[in-house]
């Protein structure tokens, strides 16, 4: 036969050939049929293992009946020899190898004479045995295209036929069971009738198979059997455990501790006691009469000055000011709040404290309110929002302290979220507040006769100071009268403050160090507080050391970050004089990363008159409060002190001195002796707290008078940290008085220098060991020193879990003990609320952190800024010579570049541009008309430095003015660009007398010339306050030739590249290479936004350079050793076509490429993804890489569906190589944070996992809305704002017009998830209706192209329910009549459908837009336009 029948031609045919010989038994035979055709379709026995059951006469049935065949069978049927047919066990669905090993000796021979009828048996045998010997390794599933079966008995045709048709069934299973092999690796299956029935499989070969006796059988018998036999396969997939091996048990073992791990050597450490608290005779008895003295002794006096965010003095609070207003409002708390009979507030009553970080004098105002009305403030934060969790757990802290009252300023209270009526509502977790505002318009005068009671300072307590933990819970620590004024006394004695000193803070005034020296210590002193806001030192991190130089003060207390940042901004300044320091007190000078910028600081400012001996880290915590401090004394005996450590040794908690040369150490500073008054001793940080050894890392305890008491209303942990003997090794108390637990980490030195080494919040224990959170802080910043990391958090992870992530490398991953794997989380964090969760944005990153040889720490940046020219304004300041962008020319080289300085400045002058000579104004339209380069992205920035919206143009192409110019025309008049901005020579090409005669230069637009730009900066640049405000207009021409400009906000651009950045796992250090047209889509995102966002090095290639130098991209991957890579599949397609077998010539080396991301919005190209895969293996290329997918497991994802299921939008899964079988790949993986459901785009419900249907997205940064300025938003506006007609119906999402599947996969990603894969089947536009069923253009045209090797090319559409072809040819006009045939023929057999017109074209008629995309309707209009010029048209009306 030379084609197919139908199954009833095929039954006559049957009954004619063996009705004689059969007879009665083939009529039992037809009886069962449609029984047994139920058991055949019947899904797998429930016991494991079993296979299929297939009826013999079926088989027969189902096998094309060749003439000669049935001849050789009816010549043999005298001999009645039995022929028992070998079964086959299934293999693995996994593993895929070579059926070399499995191709019997009869059926390797490609001579039909070699078989003879006896010679094949004892082969078969020894064949057949081969399994056997195998390991499971070697058994695997095999395709289509190669044998996956064994065949049975002697191989003999005849015999064959002879067993099927007259053997009875039980005679099969006697044999079957009496087969040495059977026992052993096959199974059977039991009918409900007690018979046995074998799955029967047939070895396939290319070509013909031959009989025994030598008459050639058509390989369509086998060829057909093996499709039914693959089709009846049930898809299976592996489990997990197939992937990951589960070695939970090992993790529950205990850990066995290292015999040779270090071990604590020194004596037992002798308790430190400071300097004894001097007795100076003019101390004040409290800190409310320091406040009566000074405040009626000198009034006048300067006690605090507040900046504004320019820097200059907003109010003086005098002395004599803060004596008089406090007293006022102490006596409006007493006397004003509630009856006389029934006040609210009475003495010992707490009053919560809620004052912005930019108003100090309102809170020092407050808070000796307070102090003179005896009531106990407690100062917290400013809620956020009603809802806000860190508020909340404020909250808690306010109603366990009984809290009634709220004291806050009067700006502060109109900033408060407020209800319809007014009123502040109730905020979530917090008890009913009376909001009291402290201005004093707003209060009672006191009588002349009242005065506040002032005693000597006693136990009552003073104030309580909140503390967030570890798990975001708020404890509450009191501190006494006593201790306040004992703790200002010891501050006093330790930095020499003398009375009139100037003191610069740039700390969170209410609470820590700030609170300490700038509120309450400077009041006792009568000393002069200059107070920096953070909204100041965003605007300029250089000002407080301007306010150091201008009020020649002589201290100045900040932070590690203060100092940072002063480091960056120093170049701009001039005038710099720091003589008059004495003293720089780093509040967290404890943290082992702050000792980085205090020698970096002292590098650059030591010519500024910095003293080396001026910078005084200290130690503190809530509940001790100050621990330790550096002295400022010139002529000390204890020179600052310095210890490099080994970090192996700290994870044991010993001490060992190591060299810096060493990547595994940990330098610390001292951070001074013990604070006068104290004793300090070291403790083992868990169960009794034992004395540690001097060599010994342990908790530090203080012994104090000037310490905190407990945490308000929490017994059993006061009890814990605030009532703590230590005991020394031979069990005896140390001291009759109880130790506070600081919850610092360290030793003491010598000399009696104490040494931080982390913080108990901080601790992580892996296997034993501890590590700090501040440690691995260190390390990371040893790498970069320029980031500041805030915090870290351990997260637990299955160790199966942490081999899938893309970003471990080093170490083995097998031993917990070597590899601790926590996530970092940056944070912007106030400048003085570090502790609170108030931050921009947050991101997590993978650290790894190797214990014995090396530190690798990937992937660590924050991005502190909404907006993204506000990004770039603060990487121009922070890292202005990092380079963004590197252009590479058509021969390789680097032909431009630019750093964040250059293209902020180039961008400033754009801007300039645009106001002087444009005229134009904040929102204006803007269009920007340049070839792929950086003059685009200088330009797309100046737009935003201008608040003008940039819409990217592609320019006309020189040589097809005619047809490009006319597009760039219609997007500048729908976008209502009010100027176009563009090079020299296009400037020149628009002018010329060719575009003249195509449109109207006339009635454009002004146009601007870049090339020229102004040398001064613009007056100011444009500052965004609006994020949902429009960004850019993303225009583009879809597959059907529309038209369309989506919005795109600020939100949505931040989100984007948000989300691309933790995708690809995009940093400063990385490079990316990037081979797209960048006007529009992720293009545009990759090539002009991201590296800004990220900070990372793009190294752009011109598409268009590949048509003189194919190679150019890939020898820039080579040369430049870029791990990932972003192209289209029209650069993939000229590569592939291109360069072809030149490649080994060139030196291409790709062995370090990690991903090859291929943008498009179609369907996944895979024949030529695999292609270039395989073309370029040699080169070093990973299989893998070119089809990235971003799963966990082995293989990228991939399905084959049953095509006939998909033209009824239905989703079967069927086996590979299965009739009709149509393969997909995975589209990529889902970006963080989007959300993807499938839809019917006719009644909008959701859709099930076997349904085609429209995938819908919702996300951050989808698209507000089509843009066309002629009222049609409309109409367009369900793209944007679609919802469900029934189930979630709330969700809003975006509408993409494509087609297309989810599906829950097996494999794993990197949160342990099952990983959902996205499936593109089509664009929904493009899909054409025949014959009531929905087609696919791309399956045509795949059928289409295999019909011939001299199709190059082929497009389809429909023209009045026609189906139309086009097939461009390569070689002679002679073979087009050859054609015809042969594409009707494929499209008939395969599809079934009917071609109306056949078109011929020459090479390059079918338009292809910059992505790589046949553009169909464009084609369509060509068509019916009669424009195609084709070589042969042939109709079938």
């Amino acid at each position: 036969f030379t084609g197919d029948i139908t199954q009833r031609g095929y039954e006559k045919k049957r009954f004619k050939l063996i009705r004689a010989l059969v007879g009665g038994n083939l009529q039992q035979s037809s009886s069962s049929r449609s029984e047994m055709l139920q058991m055949t379709k019947a899904k797998q026995s429930p016991h494991a293992g079993f296979p299929l059951v297939l009826v013999p006469s079926l088989c027969l049935c189902l096998a094309d009946v060749h003439t000669e065949a049935v001849q050789a069978v009816l010549a043999r049927h005298v001999e009645r020899k039995m022929a028992v047919p070998m079964p086959s066990k299934r293999r693995s669905l996994v593993v895929q190898t070579s059926m070399d090993a499995y191709t019997p000796p009869d059926s390797s021979s490609g001579s039909e004479e070699e078989a003879g009828p006896g010679d094949d048996t004892s082969s078969m045998e020894h064949w057949m045995s081969r399994p056997s010997q195998l390991g499971p390794a070697h058994l695997g599933s095999t395709s289509s295209s190669s044998s996956s079966t064994q065949s049975g008995g002697s191989g003999n045709a005849g015999r064959l036929a002879d067993s099927l048709a007259h053997t009875h069934i039980s005679h099969l299973a006697h044999a079957h069971l009496g087969h040495p092999h059977l026992g052993q690796s096959h199974h059977l299956s039991q009918s409900h009738h007690g018979e046995t029935f074998l799955l029967l499989r047939f070895s396939v070969k290319e070509g013909r198979s031959c009989s025994s006796a030598g008459v050639p059988v058509s390989s369509r018998v086998s060829a057909k059997i093996q499709q039914l036999v693959n089709t009846l396969k049930q898809p299976r997939r592996p489990p997990l455990r197939e992937f990951f091996v589960d070695d939970f048990d090992e993790l529950l073992e205990v850990q066995q501790p290292d015999p040779n791990q270090p071990r604590p050597e020194g004596a037992e450490m002798m308790p430190v006691r400071g300097e004894a608290l001097g007795v100076v005779t003019n101390w004040p008895p409290s800190l409310e009469a320091a406040l009566q003295r000074w405040g009626t002794i000198s009034p006048k006096a300067p006690c605090l000055t507040s900046l504004d965010t320019a820097g200059k003095p907003l109010y003086v609070l005098t002395y004599g000011k803060l004596w008089s207003r406090s007293m006022k409002l102490a006596y409006n708390i007493l006397h004003k709040l509630g009856s006389k009979q029934e006040p609210m507030v009475r003495p010992g009553d707490r009053v919560a404290l809620v004052f912005p970080n930019n108003d100090p004098v309102a809170f020092m105002v407050a808070f000796y309110g307070c102090l003179l009305a005896e009531v106990v403030p407690v100062p917290i934060e400013v809620p956020l929002s009603r809802k806000d969790a860190g508020s909340q757990q404020i909250g808690f802290l306010l109603g366990s302290c009984g809290v009634t009252v709220a004291l806050t300023s009067d700006a502060c209270h109109k900033g408060l979220p407020k209800s319809a009526t007014g009123e502040i509502p109730q905020f979530k977790g917090w008890p009913k507040l009376l909001w009291f505002v402290t201005e004093s318009k707003h209060l009672s005068k006191p009588p002349r006769d009242w005065f506040p009671h002032i005693k000597d300072a006693n136990n009552d307590t003073a104030y309580i100071e909140y503390k967030t933990c570890k798990d975001g819970s708020v404890l509450g620590v009191t501190v006494t009268r006593i201790a306040l004024l004992t703790h200002c006394q010891a501050l006093t004695q330790s930095c020499s403050y003398t009375e009139a000193e100037t003191i610069v803070d740039v700390l969170d005034f209410k609470k820590d160090v700030g609170l300490w020296h700038g509120i309450l210590t400077s009041v006792m002193n009568m000393m002069h507080v200059i107070s920096v806001p953070y909204s100041l030192m965003k605007v300029n991190p250089l000002s407080w050391i301007q306010k150091v130089c201008q009020y020649k003060a002589k201290v100045a207390c900040v932070k590690s970050r203060d100092m940072h940042w002063a480091l960056v901004a120093h170049k701009d300044q001039k005038d710099i004089n720091l003589s008059s320091l004495r003293m720089l007190l780093v509040a967290d000078g404890s943290n082992p990363w702050s000792i980085s910028s205090c020698d970096a600081f002292l590098n650059v400012f030591q010519t500024k008159g910095l003293r080396a001996e001026v910078i005084c880290p200290c130690a503190s915590s809530p509940e001790a409060l100050t621990v330790a401090i550096r002295r400022p004394v010139e002529d000390s005996s204890q020179p600052p002190g310095r210890g490099v450590l080994s970090m192996q040794g700290l994870s044991y908690g010993v001490v060992r001195v190591d060299t810096e040369e060493r990547l595994s150490v940990l330098t610390v500073q001292d951070v001074g002796t013990v604070t006068p008054g104290g004793l300090v001793c070291v403790v083992k940080p868990e169960g009794v707290p034992q004395l540690c050894q001097t060599d010994e890392i342990g908790e530090l305890c203080v012994c104090s008078v000037s310490t905190g008491m407990s945490y308000y209303g929490l017994t059993g942990m006061t009890k814990n940290t605030f009532e703590v003997y230590p005991v020394s090794s031979s069990g005896g108390l140390i001291s009759e008085y109880a130790f506070i637990r600081t919850g610092l980490l360290g030793f003491i030195g010598p000399g009696g220098l104490a040494f931080i080494t982390g913080k108990m919040d901080g601790l992580i224990m892996v296997s034993g060991r501890r590590h700090n959170a501040d440690d691995i802080v260190a390390t990371a910043l040893a790498v970069e020193p320029m980031k500041f990391v805030y915090r870290v958090e351990q997260q637990t992870l299955h160790r199966a879990e942490a081999r899938s992530f893309p970003g471990q490398r080093g170490g083995d991953s097998s031993s917990s003990r070597q590899v601790l794997v926590t996530f970092l989380q940056l944070f912007k964090v106030s400048a003085q609320e570090e502790n609170q969760t108030w931050f921009y944005l947050c991101f997590l990153f993978l650290l790894q952190f190797l214990m014995f040889s090396s530190v690798c720490i990937t992937n660590i940046r924050a991005v502190w800024f909404l907006f993204l020219s506000e990004i770039l304004q603060w990487r121009a300041q922070t890292t202005p010579d990092h380079v963004l962008y590197t252009l590479l020319s058509s021969r390789g080289a680097v032909s431009n570049s630019l750093t964040c300085l250059q293209l902020h400045k180039r961008a400033e002058r754009v801007a300039a541009l645009l106001m002087e000579r444009g005229g134009l104004q904040e929102g204006d339209h803007v269009a920007l008309v340049y070839p792929p380069g950086i003059d685009l992205i200088a330009a797309f920035y100046g737009c935003l430095y201008a608040g003008c919206v940039p819409i990217t143009v592609r320019p006309p192409h020189p040589q097809n003015i005619s047809t490009t110019l006319p597009t760039v025309k219609m997007i500048v008049e729908v976008s209502h660009s009010s100027c176009v901005m563009t090079t020299a020579v296009i400037c020149k090409l628009l002018r010329s007398k060719e575009a003249m005669a195509t449109v109207d230069i006339r009635n454009w637009p002004p146009v601007l010339d870049t090339d020229d730009l102004p040398k001064k900066k613009p007056p100011a640049l444009y500052k965004p306050t609006n994020p949902d405000g429009l960004a850019y207009l993303d225009f583009s021409v879809s597959t059907t030739g529309m038209l369309a400009g989506v919005q795109m906000s600020h939100n949505a651009v931040g989100a984007f590249c948000r989300s691309v950045k933790l995708q690809c796992e995009l940093y400063p250090s990385r490079e990316v290479a990037i081979c797209l047209d960048p006007y529009c889509g992720l293009g545009f995102v990759l090539w002009c936004l991201c590296s800004v966002y990220s900070g990372h090095q793009s190294i752009l290639i011109p598409p268009v350079e590949l048509e003189s130098n194919p190679a150019l991209w890939l020898l820039a991957v080579s040369q430049l050793r870029v791990r990932d890579t972003f192209c289209s599949y029209s650069v993939m397609e000229l590569c592939t076509k291109g360069l072809g077998l030149q490649t080994e010539a060139r030196g291409l080396d790709l062995s370090r490429v990690r991903a090859c991301v291929v943008v498009a919005e179609e369907r996944p190209r895979m024949a030529l993804t695999h292609s270039f895969s395989k073309l370029f293996k040699d080169l070093g290329l990973h299989p893998h890489a070119a089809m990235e997918t971003g799963t966990s497991g082995p293989d990228p994802t991939t399905v084959y569906v049953d095509m006939r299921a998909l033209r009824h939008d239905r989703v079967r899964l069927v086996e590979r190589g299965s009739p009709h079988s149509l393969p997909l790949m995975e589209s990529g993986k889902i970006l963080p944070g989007v959300r993807i459901i499938i839809a019917n785009p006719e009644t909008k419900g959701p859709l099930g996992d076997s349904h085609l249907g429209e995938i819908w997205v919702h996300s951050a940064h989808n698209g507000s809305g089509y843009y066309s300025g002629y009222g049609e938003e409309v109409l367009q506006s369900d793209h944007f704002n679609s919802r469900l007609s029934f189930g979630d119906t709330q969700t809003v999402w975006a509408r993409t017009g494509y087609l297309g599947f989810l599906r829950r996969t097996e494999l794993t990603d990197a949160n342990g998830e099952r990983h959902d894969a996205l499936f593109v089947v089509g664009a929904l536009e493009e899909a054409m209706e025949l014959r009531g069923m929905r087609y696919h253009p791309i399956d045509i045209e795949t059928s289409v192209i295999r019909a011939h090797k001299s199709i190059m090319e082929c497009a389809v559409f429909t023209w009045t329910n026609l189906l139309v072809v086009v097939v461009e040819l390569e070689g002679s006009e002679q073979e087009a009549l050859d054609l015809v045939p042969m594409v009707t023929k494929a499209v008939l057999e395969e599809h079934y459908l009917i071609v109306g017109v056949v078109v011929v074209t020459d090479i390059g008629v079918i338009p292809i837009n910059s992505r790589g995309e046949k553009q169909r309707m464009h084609l369509r209009d060509g068509f019916l336009q009669d424009q195609l010029d084709p070589i042969y048209v042939a109709y079938n009306m």
